[in-house]
């Protein structure tokens, strides 16, 4: 076989040659400019202790929350989402380094044939190997933009993953703390329901024995009812909140029961976060957001892609065949380079360029949308946690004041000095009174873990956090 060697020779020259010469199409990825405001103009937390967002949860030191923060991320549906579309990416990007690499198929053949010609009938058999290999050179780029993109596009789930965890783990916070709120104001309303019961069988007694009007006895009657319903009302409102816990949980309705009996009905108290990032640097701190600018990486990409695939492509393409054919012995094989040239596709591959491009675009505006999202949801946050804390110091003054008037009229309506609807007014203002305070400060530690949601929850703090051996960004 003499013409082996110079078809290696030229074969192994047009190689290296395609090597030196190659190019990437397509635009190389730089982050976007975004107009971002360069500080924050809500009002910022005062005498804030610098704490950690990974840490935050601990700080409650709720041994409650802790629980269910646990019972959560160990049987979360949205979690186990997350993970496996981080193995579907991994997998995407398994298959785009494959496509870079020789391709290698083997085949075997047994057969039997008969011929019958002019009356003579003739059988044999035959059998053979066969072995293909192929290995497209990556001229333009293709595969290479092709991996780029389901590199970041594995990345943009691991984010995803990470956003799950911080939403759930918000999310849980936020119905524990409506929860233990509920719990507060159902002991207050008990407390309403179980005076108003009192006076009004006093009231009915004193009625009876000709002491005091009808009006009197059917005021207090009407009283105690309204407060027995609002007191029900208020009892299936914690029902609610407690079996999103458990839907929450994917745990038995039992166990979260025993576990909020544990604590006390008290709000829990958040360390106070000192919010001193930017909103430029949100995209170091909020998941969600990384994960859109993967997204838009992943599509740029895709543009260089999409250009590299209208033109030629050149494959290294050989062949190896050994067979038997009735008892005659073959060997044959091939080897050299396979040229693609696309000519006419009726633009089907201009359309998947421009295609590309749109994607990109689309991709850009979500993660503008995105980073705008992020720096209103901080912003109201703030707003919203500097009113209740500036006005939970009015609401306990009015709540004390209230109660102190109430309690003289009280006096006074026992010593026959007012009158009942004196009586029930006042009671009316100090129970409103003190449910303006529990609302107000259950809100407030609400307010603090949508803030620590709006920051990102502290995600590339915790490489593992409480999942254990969950993905990290940038190592999965």
């Amino acid at each position: 076989m003499p013409i082996a060697k110079p078809a290696a020779h030229l074969l192994l020259s047009l190689l290296f040659a395609t090597l030196l010469g190659g190019c990437t199409l397509g635009p190389d990825y730089q982050l976007p400019a975004v107009a971002v405001a360069s500080q924050w103009y809500a009002p910022l937390p005062h005498g804030a202790s610098v704490v950690g967002l990974n840490d935050w949860w601990r700080q409650f030191n709720d041994p409650a929350l802790a629980t269910l923060l646990h019972l959560a991320e160990a049987d979360s549906p949205s979690l186990d989402q997350a993970l496996a579309r981080i193995a579907e990416a991994r997998a995407t990007l398994d298959g785009s380094s494959a496509a870079a690499q020789p391709q290698l198929n083997g085949g075997l053949t047994k057969a039997r044939a008969g011929l019958r010609q002019r009356g003579v009938k003739q059988r044999g058999s035959t059998s053979g190997a066969t072995l293909d290999a192929a290995w497209e050179l990556d001229l333009f780029g293709k595969l290479r933009r092709n991996s780029e993109a389901s590199r970041n596009l594995l990345e943009a789930r691991v984010d995803d993953w990470h956003d799950a965890r911080v939403s759930l783990a918000a999310e849980v916070g936020d119905d524990f703390v409506q929860y233990r709120g509920c719990q507060m104001l159902v002991n207050a309303y008990r407390d309403q329901a179980q005076s108003q019961g009192q006076t009004a069988r006093l009231t009915r007694l004193s009625f009876q024995a000709g002491f005091t009007s009808a009006a009197d006895a059917a005021l207090t009657d009407a009283s105690a009812a309204a407060s027995s319903a609002t007191l029900t009302n208020q009892q299936s409102e914690c029902d609610v909140l407690l079996k999103s816990l458990v839907a929450l949980t994917g745990s038995g309705e039992e166990q979260v029961r025993e576990v909020l009996a544990h604590t006390p009905a008290k709000l829990p108290e958040p360390a106070l976060l000192d919010v001193r990032e930017i909103p430029a640097n949100l995209l170091r701190q909020r998941p969600d957001l990384a994960s859109s600018e993967r997204q838009l990486a992943a599509a740029n990409a895709q543009i260089g892609a999409a250009q590299a695939d209208r033109l030629p492509s050149l494959s290294l393409v050989g062949s190896f065949a050994v067979g038997n054919t009735s008892g005659a012995y073959s060997r044959n094989w091939s080897l050299g380079p396979q040229l693609s040239v696309p000519l006419f596709d009726g633009g089907k591959r201009r359309a998947a360029v421009d295609s590309a491009r749109a994607g990109y675009d689309v991709a850009l505006a979500t993660y503008r949308q995105t980073l705008r999202t992020a720096v209103m949801e901080v912003e109201q946050s703030l707003v919203r946690l500097d009113a209740a804390r500036h006005s939970e110091v009015d609401a306990q003054r009015a709540t004390d004041g209230y109660q102190e008037y109430f309690q003289a009229i009280d006096r006074n309506w026992h010593a026959g000095n007012a009158s009942l609807l004196d009586r029930e007014l006042a009671r009316r203002s100090a129970l409103s009174a003190q449910i303006e305070l529990i609302t107000l400060q259950q809100n407030q530690v609400r307010y603090w873990i949508a803030l620590y949601k709006a920051l990102g929850g502290g995600w590339q703090d915790e490489p593992a956090g409480l999942a254990g051996d969950a993905p990290t960004r940038g190592g999965a």
